[in-house]
């Protein structure tokens, strides 16, 4: 079981977390984050995608069907709660190195667990990434301050796309590619290379 996140969970969450991942893991799936919020009662997220970063409502049902009892058999939180499986979404959090990497050009929100340059709080577009840091272009720039600021990856609490036009144009044209990619794949009478993932 391999977690390249870079952003992982503490306490409740990371339990959660360390008991989901084999199972993500069996099915061609991985896991972006898990979340426990007192919404509605009490309600436990798994959000979860394919390496290619899809994930449908049947990839969720799928999921929750497998996740379900081995919740149920470890028993990691106390009282009820309700089980939401979901995908990342286009405004998506950023949780691996590929994911600051893809989100170059793109708006995103970051919060560091410590201060960087004299704040935690951070939005701009995101001007590359490696190992080690992303570099920020800075919406807002006060006195004194660099308008490019690199974030080591370790300071980084959370980091979560925005939603903005140029984001939700580029998820429609890679939709409407991943379709007309699945079209031709059964007009060829073979399976489309993403769809392979979930099924076992």
């Amino acid at each position: 079981m391999q977690d390249d996140r870079i952003i992982r969970e503490s306490g409740t969450e990371a339990r959660v977390a360390g008991i989901v991942m084999p199972v993500l893991d069996a099915l061609g799936y991985r896991l972006v984050r898990v979340k426990l919020s007192s919404q509605d009662g009490l309600t436990l997220q798994i959000m979860a995608e394919k390496p290619d970063g899809t994930m449908t409502v049947e990839d969720c049902e799928e999921v929750s069907l497998a996740i379900s009892p081995v919740l149920d058999v470890e028993d990691p939180i106390e009282g009820a709660y309700q089980l939401e499986i979901s995908s990342p979404g286009i405004d998506r959090p950023l949780v691996r190195l590929g994911d600051f990497q893809a989100a170059s050009g793109h708006e995103v929100r970051i919060e560091t667990s410590v201060l960087v340059g004299g704040r935690r709080r951070f939005r701009g577009l995101v001007a590359g990434a490696s190992a080690e840091t992303v570099t920020v272009e800075l919406e807002t720039v006060a006195e004194g301050e660099e308008a490019l600021v690199e974030i080591p990856l370790d300071a980084v609490e959370s980091a979560k796309l925005v939603l903005t036009d140029a984001l939700i144009r580029e998820a429609l044209k890679k939709d409407k590619e991943e379709r007309r990619q699945r079209k031709k794949a059964r007009r060829r009478g073979e399976p489309a290379s993403e769809d392979q993932a979930g099924e076992k």
